[in-house]
C-alpha cells in the first residue's frame, strides 16, 4: 500500500518545548525498536521492560505488532509492501510518542533493513535503538505460541516470515538479546541498563 502525500497543509509549532516535557517527566523520550522472528520473544520482552520502566517511576509504553493490527494497521494484510506500510506507520507514530518525553517500546518483525534503516532517521542521535531479539529459527518454531509456523508450513499462511519471506537481521544493532537462553527479565535489565547509560532516565538542565 503506497502512502500519499497530503498538500496544502501547514505545521503548527506548540509552546510547550521537549525541554519542558523533560523537565515534567523527568526522562528523556526515545524508541526502543524490539526486532525478530515471530516467536522470538519480542513482545514479552517489550511489556517485561515496560514493567521495569514503570516499577521506577518512568512513563513507558509498549507498541506491539498485533495490537496494533487490531486498530490503526487493521487494513494492512503481509505482502511486501503492506508490511513496509505497517512499519512506516508505527514509527511515524513511535516517532510523535518520542516528541512527547515517552520512552517507547515496539515488538515488530520488522524484517526489512529499509524500513528500520528509515525509522531511525525520523529520530535524533541517540533518540532511536535498535534490539535484535537474535532467536534461532528452529527455537522460534519449537515455541510456536500462535500456531503460525505449523500454517506455514502447510501452506495455510503465504508471506510468512523465516519461511517464505525473507528476515533480514541487523548489521550494527545497538544491543543483542540472546532468545535462545536467559528469561524474559534479564533481558528487559540488559535493555534497561542500555538507555540509562545513554542518559535517558534523566532531564539534562540543557535539553533543548
Amino acid at each position: 500500500m503506497a502512502s500519499k502525500k497530503s498538500t496544502n497543509i501547514t505545521r503548527h509549532d506548540g509552546a510547550v518545548t521537549r525541554s519542558d516535557r523533560a523537565r515534567v517527566l523527568g526522562q528523556r523520550g526515545c524508541l526502543i525498536w524490539l526486532t525478530g522472528l515471530s516467536g522470538s520473544g519480542k513482545s514479552t520482552i517489550a511489556f517485561e521492560l515496560e514493567r521495569r520502566l514503570t516499577d521506577d517511576g518512568f512513563a513507558a509504553y509498549v507498541l506491539d505488532g498485533d495490537n496494533i493490527r487490531h486498530g490503526l494497521n487493521g487494513n494492512l494484510g503481509f505482502s511486501d509492501a503492506d508490511r513496509a506500510e505497517n512499519i512506516r506507520r508505527i514509527a511515524e507514530v513511535g516517532k510523535l510518542f518520542v516528541d512527547a518525553g515517552i520512552i517507547t517500546i515496539t515488538a515488530f518483525i520488522s524484517p526489512f533493513r529499509t524500513d528500520r534503516d528509515a525509522a531511525r532517521k525520523l529520530l535524533a542521535q541517540g533518540e532511536f535503538f535498535e534490539v535484535w531479539i537474535n532467536t534461532a529459527l528452529d527455537v522460534c518454531e519449537e515455541r510456536d505460541p500462535k500456531g503460525l509456523y505449523k500454517k506455514a508450513r502447510a501452506g495455510e499462511i503465504s508471506d510468512f516470515t523465516g519461511i517464505d519471506s525473507p528476515y533480514e537481521a541487523p548489521l550494527s544493532p545497538d544491543c543483542v538479546i540472546d532468545g535462545n537462553s536467559g528469561t524474559p527479565k534479564q533481558a528487559a535489565e540488559q535493555i534497561f541498563k542500555l538507555i540509562d547509560g545513554r542518559g535517558l532516565l534523566s532531564a539534562p538542565s540543557n535539553e533543548n
